[in-house]
């Protein structure tokens, strides 16, 4: 069901989504230490939105909900990895990331969570939202090491701040990493999705698109391994596993709520 968030819900998104938008919006006009703070401020806002929407009383769930954490997820790498490499800039970025996730979540809340699911469910989701959240991570470092690539053909001073070689190890440290959660993820689908659905796996839209994924991403752990992938060829095939990944559980739901309008 759209829009069927609580005060609270509502009162919280509008304050991330703001605190998100200011640092994005006026980049140029802040200092570093006041964008700072306000990425802080809307960090934990979006953090607050996320534990009233899942541990509150009516917990829902659905494709906008889980955009949401994954983007609080890479938004959290990115606080991590600004303390080890100041250098690094994405903020305004990443801000607008944020700010984009939190008012579509509010629009979309997903739909309710029975009261009786497995307790081994919410484990699931976890392992899959984090490997989103990873695989988010590399492809946004995939996408500085590109920019910074262009911008020294150009003979211009690389924005990302960090040297090309920095941003390849920490692409594929997350593909890698993201590769581990996803593959846990199918196996506990396989081995418990009895007890995590009611019905044993299918070869339904999600599963379908998740195990293309999964191939696309062992591909490109492969080619980086025996042959040295690197560049444009690796990130190509890490953009072509996320958007089947992002198919796979967003996409489904996403025609199943608003297309179709079903819950379920």
């Amino acid at each position: 069901m759209i829009l069927a968030s609580g005060p609270a819900t509502t009162v919280l998104s509008l304050a991330a989504a703001a605190a998100y938008a200011l640092p994005a919006a006026a980049a140029a006009r802040l200092s570093q230490r006041s964008a700072r703070w306000l990425l802080l401020a809307a960090w934990l806002l979006h953090a607050l939105v996320l534990g009233w929407t899942l541990l509150g009383e009516a917990p829902r769930f659905g494709f906008a909900p889980a955009l949401s954490v994954t983007a609080w997820l890479v938004l959290t790498v990115y606080a991590v990895e600004r303390e080890l490499f100041p250098q690094m800039q994405a903020r305004w970025a990443l801000a607008g990331l944020g700010s984009v996730a939190v008012l579509l979540a509010l629009v979309f809340p997903g739909a309710p969570l029975h009261p009786e699911i497995s307790p081994l469910l919410p484990l699931h989701w976890a392992l899959g939202i984090a490997s989103y959240g990873l695989f988010a991570a590399a492809v946004v470092h995939a996408w500085l090491m590109r920019r910074s690539e262009q911008m020294m053909r150009q003979a211009a001073e690389p924005q990302a701040g960090l040297p090309l070689l920095t941003l390849e190890r920490l692409t594929f440290r997350f593909a890698a990493a993201g590769f581990v959660l996803l593959s846990a993820t199918l196996l506990a689908g396989i081995v418990f999705g009895e007890e995590l659905y009611g019905r044993a796996w299918r070869w339904d839209h999600k599963n379908v698109f998740s195990v293309l994924a999964w191939f696309a991403f062992a591909l490109l752990l492969l080619g980086r391994a025996r042959f040295g992938w690197r560049g444009r060829k690796a990130v190509r095939v890490l953009y072509t596993g996320s958007l089947l990944l992002l198919l796979a559980y967003v996409g489904s739901r996403f025609v199943m709520e608003v297309v179709l309008g079903r819950s379920a």
